[in-house]
């Protein structure tokens, strides 16, 4: 197995220097002929300074994604190999003698491990979102997140462990079937309680100051039939300088909201757009199909992590000092497994949520009627964000949940609303007749 490491350790650096080929000298640079001239060249909206600070900070973004993924699985493998996970789980047991004890310290240790493992990365994205001006945040307010995020993903993932491990205990062969179908509930439940409990410890979140736009919101919302009441707003200008809006939540506690940066640098019509954008996915269902995505995913996700670790244990359990699954040390198996099989199926979930902002994107520019508004909105986010306008198509497979700003803003300028007005105008005219005639 030390063997592997080293293999795993030249594959990983070989890896690298290949992504970095393609990325900085392989990926094209120039845009599809079809754009040029058109509202989504970003020559039109960018100036040259500009389009090579978003291409220098998106050659950047990408590579630390492509370099900290296989990094991630390097370190749960090296965790395995060199008896790190073994090591913990034996300490665990030295300080306490119950089982909810033993998996809070012992993920307590691993937690800390890979957290500082990966900190080094996770720093020089920092830096760089500061270097390019995304990011507005001091490094006391970045390590402030940074340790929110760890202590959330503490708390959930001993509760998740904790009853894992319970249950592969209690049911040797199906377990994964037990834990997928204590996973759908716990899902719903964590997308239901997240904008009213997680959100709230990294930003405030308060009705929408400007009421007059509020109203004009609202009315876009009971056009589309949404039962809203109010529009959120977020001080996010404190973190970043880019702009940003979402929905967020199921039920009573689903929530559009709108970042404070974007408030301040898109006009009232810009605004409406994007919010007409949000509630497409209400209208749409998307949060419910993709919860519905996530869940059919997380099945075949469980049963297939079972085969694979049952194999694993069976093959290596000795020189992993493995006797059976349920052992706590098998933890970062199983977190390699699924961190793996959740990136084989990114391209799948990307395309997904790609398709669907497609629909918003008609839905809002069908509701506003304001092709000029749309264009200049995404403009606007591709400029502050430092956006890649066209990306590299391995990027844009693996990375992109929304369509390239290219392809979205020459989608809106050569959008068909007059002729799909027309088209409603001869619907209703028949109707008419219809009735008319009866």
């Amino acid at each position: 197995m030390k063997k592997w490491a080293v293999f795993a350790l030249v594959g990983y650096g070989l890896f690298a220097l290949a992504i970095y080929y393609y990325l900085y000298d392989m990926a094209p640079g120039e845009i599809p002929e079809i754009y040029k001239g058109t509202s989504a060249d970003p020559a039109v909206f960018l100036t040259a300074a500009e389009q090579t600070l978003g291409k220098e900070y998106s050659t950047i973004k990408n590579f630390l994604f492509f370099l900290g993924v296989p990094f991630e699985w390097l370190v749960y493998f090296f965790i395995l190999v060199f008896g790190v996970s073994k090591k913990f789980e034996e300490w665990s047991k030295q300080t306490v003698r119950f089982s909810v004890g033993q998996t809070a310290i012992y993920l307590f240790y691993l937690s800390l491990l890979t957290f500082l493992l990966a900190f080094p990365l996770q720093y020089i994205s920092y830096h760089f979102s500061r270097v390019y001006r995304i990011s507005a945040q001091t490094f006391p307010q970045w390590m402030k997140n940074e340790l929110i995020d760890f202590w959330v993903s503490y708390v959930l993932m001993f509760v998740l462990v904790f009853v894992l491990y319970a249950l592969i205990k209690r049911f040797k062969k199906k377990w994964w079937l037990a834990a997928w179908a204590l996973f759908v509930p716990f899902t719903v439940f964590m997308m239901y309680v997240q904008p009213v409990l997680i959100d709230p410890l990294y930003n405030d979140f308060y009705p929408l100051k400007n009421k007059q736009l509020e109203t004009k919101i609202l009315n876009l919302a009971d056009k589309a039939n949404i039962p809203a009441d109010h529009v959120y707003e977020v001080n996010k200008s404190k973190e970043t300088n880019a702009l940003n809006a979402y929905v967020t939540g199921i039920g009573g506690n689903a929530r559009i909201v709108l970042w404070d940066t974007t408030l301040k640098k898109l006009n009232e019509e810009e605004v409406l757009f994007v919010m007409a954008h949000e509630m497409a996915h209400y209208v749409k269902k998307h949060i419910y199909i993709g919860i519905g995505s996530y869940l059919a995913f997380a099945f075949f996700g469980f049963w297939l992590a079972a085969k694979w670790m049952e194999r694993w244990v069976r093959k290596y359990g000795k020189q992993l000092h493995i006797k059976e699954l349920s052992q706590l040390r098998t933890l970062p198996l199983f977190l390699l497994v699924i961190s793996m099989m959740a990136f084989a199926s990114s391209p799948f979930s990307n395309a997904i949520s790609r398709f669907e902002e497609k629909q918003a994107d008609a839905y809002a520019i069908e509701m506003t009627r304001d092709k000029e508004a749309a264009i200049s909105a995404f403009q606007k986010l591709a400029r502050e964000g430092l956006s890649e306008v066209k990306p590299p198509a391995l990027v844009k497979i693996f990375r992109y949940g929304h369509p390239a700003m290219a392809e979205r803003i020459y989608m809106m300028e050569t959008y068909p609303l007059e002729v799909k007005e027309g088209k409603r105008k001869e619907e209703r005219s028949g109707a008419s007749a219809q009735k008319s005639r009866d």
